[in-house]
């Protein structure tokens, strides 16, 4: 898996805000398209994005992970199907691995197991009863890999669910023709 750096994640909500939050986004849903839509053009429009690296995203998640764009509007897709949480628990374990302090380690591994692991966490990942255990034993002493069997789990959930309706969603399709598109103009 590509090592990338992610944002400090958001404070924790109640998860009955959290419901309300996607009860509203449904309710705008032209307008959380229209976002999608824009992440996507504002993409496209940048010189470093081009049909060559896209199509490249269609042969591994690992690879669309790794393009700075590709993040970018995997992660607006995975939004706008209320499946977000798991491309941010994903990203918080790659942040994760990267704390030297063991002080700052103890105390980022509770904050990710009360907002990712925990039974009806506000932003719970679909993972198994063992591994919840396992890792709720793992972060009394954390490590590094702490949260590695959850992090795999969820990566090859994104790998079988998410990552192949992104490649066939309407976003990505238009995407690629407006790339393709413009580098057509760009050759004559």
């Amino acid at each position: 898996m590509p090592s990338l750096v992610a944002s400090t994640p958001q404070e924790l909500q109640h998860p009955n805000m959290e419901m309300e939050s996607k009860k509203k986004g449904k309710e705008r849903g032209g307008t959380l398209k229209s976002r999608l839509q824009c992440k996507s053009a504002e993409a496209a429009k940048t010189d470093g994005l081009c049909f060559e690296e896209m199509s490249q995203w269609s042969q591994s998640l690992e690879r669309l992970l790794s393009s700075k764009y590709g993040m970018t509007i995997f992660q607006a897709f995975l939004k706008s199907e209320f499946s977000d949480e798991n491309i941010e628990f994903w990203l918080v374990c790659e942040d994760y691995k990267k704390i030297k302090s063991s002080f700052r380690m103890s105390s980022r591994a509770k904050k990710i197991f009360k907002r990712y692991i925990q039974a009806e966490a506000s932003r719970e990942i679909n993972i198994d009863q063992k591994t919840r255990e396992l890792i709720r034993r793992n972060i009394k002493a954390p490590t590094t890999v702490c949260f590695d069997d959850a992090q795999k789990i969820v990566f090859g959930l994104m790998e079988r669910d998410s990552y192949p309706r992104f490649l066939r969603s309407d976003i990505y399709q238009a995407l690629m023709d407006s790339i393709q598109i413009s580098e057509d103009v760009k050759r004559k």
